[in-house]
């Protein structure tokens, strides 16, 4: 049988009226060949995607990356659709520890790997054209113990957790060639607070700016669901406050104090004031739908998620859009 050829997105669906640009995640779509699930996502009507880079979708780690990545460059660019590079995937770099080795962990040459990782995407996201690479901490070591490394302790910080500090003081040193890379390769590198991580919130992230000097690479990803399970400001204050720094943006909806990504309407958030706050701030890269446990029924998924994105966005009352808070 003749597979039906896939139309390229004429347009994005991004207006004045609606500035907003809607994408999907590659890792809510992971049984599907990432030249379908880039050919589904144009025919829905998504403006791009979220690049989740793994074992089946662009393996960052395969021989023939580099030739794998001019391919998908000219299918994105066939289907007129845009693109961020995520690095959250479960077992790419160890089969047996999710999403390990970290850029915390005890063992110099385990961090390395992350940070090999970390300097890949951002090469493959300069030759895609992505707006952005996104990543994260990582989680403490099990045992607090295994950060005493005495190499970690060349310049000892006084302060009340020595375990954090520590944690603190390698996830910089391990950032730092990741920002050197992605300067070199005008990509931000875009950190989410995760819960459960060492960075978690929004004020983790200030303070790896200010450990980190505020280098001018360094964005933030903005996941909307985290903000409804741990901010202490409502999702759409915490769009308004993070605005300086936002260089990409992930959204499901969630329920308070519970981390666990959900469909649209299934969770507690509301969403037209947080899509209303984010146009307000004048961003302009991908808005991402993040469903990673949802694989199952993805195409589903993808297919409900953009028209109730949209109908959030119509929601937004007229004039709101575009104003700077």
């Amino acid at each position: 049988m003749t597979p039906t050829p896939h139309r390229t997105n004429p347009r994005s669906h991004a207006t004045n009226a609606n500035p907003l640009r809607f994408g999907y995640g590659t890792n809510g779509l992971a049984d599907l060949r990432l030249d379908d699930a880039l050919g589904l996502l144009a025919d829905l009507g998504y403006d791009g995607v979220g690049l989740t880079l793994d074992h089946m979708h662009l393996d960052p780690l395969a021989p023939d990356v580099a030739a794998r990545t001019r391919k998908v460059a000219r299918r994105l660019a066939t289907l007129g659709l845009g693109v961020t590079v995520e690095t959250g995937a479960r077992y790419v770099l160890d089969p047996r520890r999710k999403h390990g080795p970290s850029l915390l962990d005890p063992d110099p040459a385990d961090r390395a790997r992350r940070v090999d990782l970390l300097i890949r995407a951002v090469r493959i996201a300069a030759d895609l054209g992505a707006h952005a690479v996104h990543c994260f901490s990582g989680v403490l070591p099990a045992d607090p113990t295994h950060l005493a490394n005495p190499a970690d302790q060349a310049h000892p910080v006084a302060t009340a957790n020595p375990a954090e500090d520590t944690a603190w003081k390698r996830l910089g040193e391990a950032l730092t060639p990741v920002l050197d890379a992605a300067t070199h390769a005008g990509v931000p590198l875009a950190v989410e607070p995760e819960p459960g991580h060492l960075l978690a919130t929004l004020a983790d992230f200030h303070h790896l700016r200010r450990i980190l000097g505020d280098p001018p690479a360094l964005g933030l990803t903005l996941d909307i669901g985290h903000c409804q399970c741990l901010e202490p400001l409502p999702p759409a204050d915490c769009v308004r406050a993070a605005a300086p720094w936002l260089r990409h943006v992930q959204i499901e909806d969630m329920r308070r104090g519970h981390h666990e990504h959900l469909p649209f309407g299934d969770g507690e958030i509301d969403f037209p004031p947080v899509l209303e706050a984010l146009a307000a701030t004048g961003y302009q890269a991908l808005t991402v739908v993040e469903l990673p446990r949802h694989s199952h029924a993805g195409p589903h998924f993808a297919a409900q998620s953009l028209p109730f994105l949209h109908r959030a966005a119509r929601a937004i009352p007229a004039g709101a859009e575009g104003s700077t808070p």
